[in-house]
């Protein structure tokens, strides 16, 4: 499985340009690409994913893990290019139309043979989970449900191997113990603390890192 940051605070990849939000691209075997939410600008969604060689029509899938500028703004941008996709969001997030599909998730859900939805978590946000050969590799917005809560129920789909994502300002850092690889992105304000603690499984994000598992 390879993700492809396009949208972070930080720029891993010379030419591209950083902004507060998050997006990235899933690419599973045998599964749809899938756009992990849009960041907050379009146009620099869009010239990130060009810089990166991703073509918008060569996406098939849309998931958006909550309701918030940061992870949304850069959709309908997005769905000017393409519309011909089946999109994923929250039950509590309304309005998204002119796609294919449109899939209101609030339990968790089996939306592919390996990959998951943990379900919209305490009413707010939702995340997305992809069995690997090493385990789950968990993609969180911005963990508002709580770090804790979002492995919970990704662990019913397997061991835990991965976390990718935004996770604000969680401090729990014992709950990464088990964990393989992390990668703090966006909106988590402890990474370095997590880097000390973690410096053989940490991975730094920014937009244009590529992260295989």
């Amino acid at each position: 499985m390879k993700i492809t940051i396009i949208y972070d605070n930080e720029v891993f990849k010379k030419g591209l340009r950083a902004d507060w939000g998050f997006s990235c691209l899933v690419e599973a075997e045998n599964a749809p690409r899938i756009l992990f939410d849009a960041g907050t600008n379009g146009s620099m969604l869009l010239s990130n994913m060009e810089k990166l060689n991703i073509v918008p029509g060569s996406i098939d899938e849309v998931f958006i893990s909550h309701n918030h500028f940061d992870h949304i703004g850069g959709l309908s941008a997005f769905i000017n290019v393409n519309n011909d996709v089946k999109v994923y969001v929250p039950s509590s997030l309304r309005g998204v139309r002119g796609v294919k599909e449109v899939i209101s998730v609030s339990e968790h859900l089996k939306m592919h043979k390996n990959i998951f939805s943990t379900g919209e978590l305490n009413g707010v946000e939702q995340s997305l989970a992809i069995k690997t050969q090493k385990g789950i590799a968990v993609i969180a917005g911005c963990s508002h449900p709580g770090v804790g809560c979002i492995l919970e129920s990704a662990s019913q789909f397997g061991k835990v191997c991965a976390l990718i994502g935004g996770l604000h300002g969680f401090k729990e850092f014992n709950l990464l113990e088990g964990l393989d690889l992390i990668c703090p992105t966006h909106c988590t304000q402890y990474k370095s603390k997590i880097k000390s603690l973690y410096p053989s499984k940490y991975v730094d994000g920014g937009a244009g890192k590529v992260i295989e598992i």
